[in-house]
């Protein structure tokens, strides 16, 4: 009698013990059950595009803490774009750092800061323009404004 009124307890309790005792495998993309990738990548901050293939989505949740780590840098920019555009991508910035010797010497860089971003991809018109305006917008400095240019190989 014991027995039949504790089985609820553990249909119901079961798959709560399976999930802690797995707890390290939804935590890690690279295994994290696809159901499961919506949760884990707003945990670290991604936007998911639902027409990628699962091994893409996990390549991306995968890399969030680096790309977090370069974010704001043409480097981190153009790995951040890699992940969503399949090409070659050419990052320019006005921006720079330099010390003169001479007392008054010239101010590198140019005043009015700007960022030009060119994708190299076999077929332009494959590139979702609107996504890739959106990817540049989170990844770049706020204040910098910048441009798209998506191009032939």
């Amino acid at each position: 009698m014991a027995q039949r009124m504790t089985a609820g307890l553990d249909e119901v309790l079961a798959p709560v013990f399976n999930v802690l005792d797995n707890l390290e495998a939804y935590l890690d993309p690279a295994v994290a059950p696809q159901d499961f990738f919506e949760w884990l990548a707003g945990w670290v901050g991604v936007v998911l595009d639902e027409t990628w293939p699962p091994e893409r989505q996990r390549a991306l949740i995968g890399r969030a803490a680096e790309l977090y780590g370069l974010r704001g840098t043409a480097r981190g920019l153009a790995a951040h774009i890699g992940l969503y555009v399949d090409g070659d991508i050419d990052v320019q910035e006005t921006g720079a750092a330099t010390w003169s010797a001479v007392p008054s010497g010239g101010i590198p860089g140019d005043p009015v800061p700007h960022l030009k971003v060119r994708v190299r991809v076999a077929d332009p018109a494959l590139v979702d323009v609107r996504r890739l305006e959106a990817v540049v917008s989170a990844s770049k400095p706020a204040d910098v404004p910048h441009e798209i240019e998506v191009v032939s190989r």
